[in-house]
């Protein structure tokens, strides 16, 4: 049976191409050579693998596009588009861009799992005609890629002073959105930055109007302080900090601490700790804890508070907890920086070999 789809030129006037496909052949899919494939985090620009099909058959010249996907099950409830070719029949995919795959169709990190391909063919600019090439599958072992990042304070008004290599405390990342970042708390009289990397001065935030946020990233000139400009905060007390880097806005406003529990000592539990571990209150802010180079394991962890009341959210790596929260889920095993505030709930656990 014909098929026929009208496809769409780049001419200026829009004219309108028929193209008619007779009993059109999809793509057959070649199976690889290697049954399984361990990513290492290692010179992740080198090749991986390579794909190759028989290309697929429109009865007629034309450029076919073709779409290599991954799913994590041969009905590929969800599938991914991993890379894109036209008028070519291989594709090869980098150990970053197969490790980025894997992840991203929910493959867990440093374990042997089944990944599923197939390549689904098209023609033209509104991909008219898909045809689905046959599945492969192999198995592999994904490393994990942290897909955050992590800003620390420096400054006279904060902790560790004009030192960007002490013990800096970081902001806190929203839970559901990873551009949003919060730091309330204590802070002197004078003036702060956002640092990227502890121990570097570059990338540096700050702002040069009062009302957006400014970067040097090594480049450029290095910004003004906040809160204002490089106009200092005038009383010391409580406050919170927001940045939104989707759209470079932050705010700084009072924060009423009246009321607020004094707790005396904070633990880490749970299945992802093999053993309990105290947190060390900061000496500059009372409702600041954390806990430097702690191994964790995939499991979930809570906060204990010396009243005995257990603190936990429900989003991995940073987020927002409550009284009885739950668990805070820990994916991938590693040395982590975990920082808790119990004036807000929230907490950031921070991978440092990631």
């Amino acid at each position: 049976m014909a098929l026929t789809i009208v496809l769409f030129t780049s001419c200026e006037d829009d004219a309108e191409l028929f193209v008619t496909a007779a009993n059109p052949t999809a793509p057959v899919l070649a199976e690889l050579g290697i049954p399984s494939i361990e990513l290492d985090a290692v010179n992740t620009n080198n090749p991986a693998i390579t794909l190759n099909w028989q290309s697929a058959d429109y009865g007629q010249q034309a450029s076919v596009n073709y779409a290599v996907q991954f799913a994590s099950d041969e009905a590929f409830s969800s599938p991914l588009t991993a890379t894109s070719v036209t008028g070519n029949n291989s594709a090869t995919l980098s150990v970053n861009e197969l490790n980025s795959a894997a992840g991203t169709v929910g493959l867990p990190p440093f374990a042997f799992s089944t990944i599923y391909v197939r390549v689904v063919s098209s023609l033209g600019a509104q991909n008219g005609i898909p045809l689905t090439s046959n599945t492969i599958s192999l198995m592999v072992s994904p490393f994990f890629n942290y897909p955050f990042t992590d800003y620390y304070l420096v400054g006279d008004a904060t902790a560790p002073g004009w030192n960007n290599n002490n013990n800096n405390p970081p902001l806190f990342r929203d839970g559901s959105n990873p551009n949003i970042y919060y730091y309330t708390g204590y802070y002197n009289s004078g003036q702060f930055k956002v640092l990227e990397v502890k121990g570097l001065w570059q990338p540096q935030w700050g702002t040069n109007d009062g009302a957006t946020i400014e970067v040097n990233d090594g480049t450029g000139s290095d910004p003004n302080t906040f809160p204002n400009n490089n106009n200092p905060i005038a009383v010391a007390g409580s406050y919170t900090f927001t940045i939104d880097y989707s759209n470079n806005s932050y705010s700084f406003e009072a924060y009423d601490a009246t009321g607020a529990a004094d707790f005396t000592s904070m633990t880490i539990q749970g299945s992802s700790a093999p053993s309990s571990a105290t947190m060390t209150q900061s000496t500059f802010d009372s409702h600041i804890w954390y806990v430097n180079n702690i191994r964790l394991i995939p499991g979930d962890l809570q906060f204990l508070t010396n009243t005995s009341s257990v603190w936990a959210g429900n989003t991995s790596f940073s987020g927002q907890a409550t009284e009885n929260g739950g668990n805070i889920p820990v994916e991938v095993e590693d040395d982590y920086d975990v920082w808790f505030n119990d004036l807000t709930g929230r907490y950031i656990l921070i991978p440092l070999n990631l």
